[in-house]
């Protein structure tokens, strides 16, 4: 058992935990979870022993281990992926060192009878005998099984680990931590650098850990299916719940409800208790009475209702400046890495106004394509932006690139130029940088806040291409969805990159899919994307095809008949969807029409008590206009040629 007890702690001058305590039995599954900044880090370093409360104790059994995976790693060295993780057994490395050194003394040694001799082999049984109980004839296959589970290739096991991203990086950290396993195993947002196959792999990972798990995240079905417990950080307080986290959600809305019935109910009875007080405090005969009602007074135990955190981000993107139709055209884009090929000769055009939903496993190139659109890496073939392009960039290690050493106000004020100064502060208090937090150092930020802060650099310069990489890790779940309005709001052209299949919903039109070196792309959103390819979850897109039989096989085959109208049925499904897909393009498509042709009316009568200023503003409208229209007939055209392409493979 591992307790907190009555711990405090303040970072200057604010109170971070207020006495609080927790107990953590052998096998409990705890989610911790709270508003960025809370603490949660900061709870997980206390049991680490990274560092000391101000007041209280922690209690940490003898002979047990404690592992911490942080939100950042830095790596030194020149080790490959499989030696650096097997840095993880410190102690059976010392032993297999001990066991080589022994053996080469040995067949060095001619005198078996002499005492060095004896001492040798004494100390080579002890090491093999302690090996062997370490497990150190195993450690390769698990080390490989576990590098393997959490997305790495067989054959990226020897490669150097700075030829890596950081994300890849944390999984080795991963790796290393999962491998010892602690006794009680602390991860502070585990997925953060992970694919949704990777995801549910650790999930399975977790549930069968022998362990107690402590897990920081803002990821709601990894909460709920791995979690038994859910604490809660909030205003320096622990609030403990033996429920997951959906459930945690409404027993902490009921508990905040009962104790407001029971503060309302209090304060009617001082309320009358008083009036009681001061009404007979003067009479003779009611003196027992007020003075015992006074005594119950100075008793009375007040209730509380505990405070929830309702402050979060609040913003817009700035209305996106006006660009060509056709915003990134490419053809016959190819990049590799020295031998290894990422992308193949793929063609794709992005038009203005169009949010796309970049999606596939990871290493199939998503953030390569976002880099090469945005400049960052070359390629081979075309890649060109449009007319009056402005492009937003938000780096999957976007957090890694701002300065440590800087204030969140330098942070900002170092870009921002122009009419956009004065606002600055405005905007950092848009997302919770008020006060004296506009002063604190980056390297003192949580992960949520820095996250915070390279999004707040966004809005410093009008864009009307956005390019987003993973934006949400480390982000709260409040933070996610504001984020998703602000998205859906945005008037320029999206691509995102996110294996978060709810914050992906409803929030493009377009998909494209990354495997084997090409995309694919389709029509709607991530749902629609996922019914088309008859699939549930993201994770399900490497499921390996199912391979066909030989001709001749096919040919005896008595079901094939039924394979055939299984798959006429599902094409069938499928052109009623697209069908679906069309009439909402008509729909929108005649509803823009109507609004143009009354605003050409208006154009052609002028109204003599409309200003000029009026009038330009009816004339940049109907441009507006005009140019989603034409956006909406070119989706419209797109989805009559796939809905013929279908027609004619099954139905010709």
């Amino acid at each position: 058992m591992f307790s907190l007890n009555n711990i405090s702690l303040q970072f200057s001058g604010v109170e971070i935990f207020n006495n609080v305590t927790l107990i953590i039995n052998k096998r409990d599954r705890i989610g911790l979870v709270g508003k960025n900044g809370a603490g949660k880090t900061t709870l997980l370093r206390l049991l680490y022993g990274m560092q000391k409360p101000d007041a209280g104790s922690i209690s940490i059994p003898q002979n047990t281990s404690v592992g911490f995976l942080p939100q950042e790693v830095s790596f030194k060295g020149t080790q490959s992926v499989f030696e650096e993780t097997l840095n993880a057994f410190e102690k059976i490395k010392s032993l297999k060192e001990t066991i080589d050194r022994c053996n080469k003394l040995l067949h060095n040694l001619t005198d078996f009878h002499s005492d060095t001799y004896a001492h040798t082999i004494s100390l080579l049984n002890n090491a093999n005998e302690q090996f062997a109980l370490l497990g150190g004839y195993t450690v390769d296959a698990e080390t490989e099984k576990i590098l393997l589970g959490l997305g790495f290739d067989s054959s990226q096991l020897h490669l150097p680990v700075g030829t890596f991203s950081g994300g890849w990086r944390m999984r080795i950290e991963l790796a290393k931590i999962l491998l010892q396993k602690p006794d009680l195993l602390l991860l502070d947002e585990p997925t953060n650098h992970l694919d949704i196959e990777s995801i549910q792999w650790l999930e399975e990972f977790l549930l069968k850990y022998p362990g107690a798990v402590i897990i920081v995240s803002h990821d709601r079905t990894l909460l709920d299916n791995i979690s038994l417990r859910t604490v809660e950080i909030n205003y320096g307080r622990l609030y403990d719940y033996d429920v997951p986290y959906s459930l945690y959600i409404k027993k902490r809305d009921e508990r905040i409800a009962q104790q407001q019935a029971e503060y309302e109910n209090q304060q009617k009875f001082i309320d009358q208790t008083e009036k009681f007080i001061e009404r007979f405090r003067y009479k003779a005969t009611k003196a027992k009475q007020v003075q015992s009602r006074v005594k119950m007074l100075e008793k009375l135990e007040k209730v509380e209702v505990d405070l929830i955190d309702e402050s979060s981000i609040y913003f817009r993107f700035p209305p996106a400046p006006s660009s060509g139709k056709v915003v990134i055209e490419a053809e016959n884009l190819s990049k590799k890495y020295d031998n290894k090929v990422v992308l193949s000769q793929i063609d794709f055009l992005i038009d203005k106004g169009d949010k796309i939903a970049f999606v596939g496993k990871n290493g199939e190139g998503k953030t390569t394509l976002s880099r090469i659109i945005v400049g960052d890496l070359s390629c081979e073939g075309l890649c060109k932006t449009g007319y009056n392009v402005a492009l937003g960039y938000y780096a999957q290690n976007e957090t890694e690139l701002l300065n440590p050493d800087k204030t969140v106000f330098e942070t900002i004020d170092d870009v921002a130029v122009g009419e956009i100064r004065p606002k600055i502060r405005n905007i950092l208090g848009a997302f919770l940088f008020g006060g004296d937090a506009i002063e604190k150092k980056v390297k003192v930020l949580s992960g949520g806040e820095k996250s915070r802060l390279a999004l707040a650099r966004l809005l410093l310069k009008p864009v009307n291409l956005l390019v987003l990489d993973e934006p949400t890790n480390h982000l709260d779940m409040k933070a996610k969805d504001i984020l998703k309005k602000a998205l859906m709001q945005y008037d320029g052209t999206l691509i995102i990159v996110s294996h978060d299949r709810y914050f992906l919903q409803g929030l493009t039109n377009k998909v494209f899919e990354f495997k084997n070196q090409k995309i694919k792309q389709y029509l709607g959103d991530v749902n629609d994307f996922l019914k088309s390819r008859n699939i549930n979850t993201l994770s399900q897109l490497q499921a390996p095809p199912s391979s066909p039989l030989p001709s001749s096989q096919n040919d005896k085959n008595p079901s094939q008949n039924k394979i055939n109208r299984e798959k006429k049925k599902e094409a069938d499904r499928q052109l009623r969807k697209i069908k679906n897909i069309i009439a909402r393009f008509e729909d929108d498509i005649t509803s823009v029409e109507a609004q143009l042709k009354d605003l050409e009316h208006q154009l052609a009568n002028p109204n003599q008590s409309l200003s000029a200023t009026a009038y330009a503003d009816l004339f940049k409208t109907h441009e507006n206009l005009k140019q989603k229209l034409d956006s909406l007939v070119h989706l419209w055209t797109e989805a009559h040629e796939e809905h013929d392409a279908l027609n004619a493979e099954y139905f010709s």
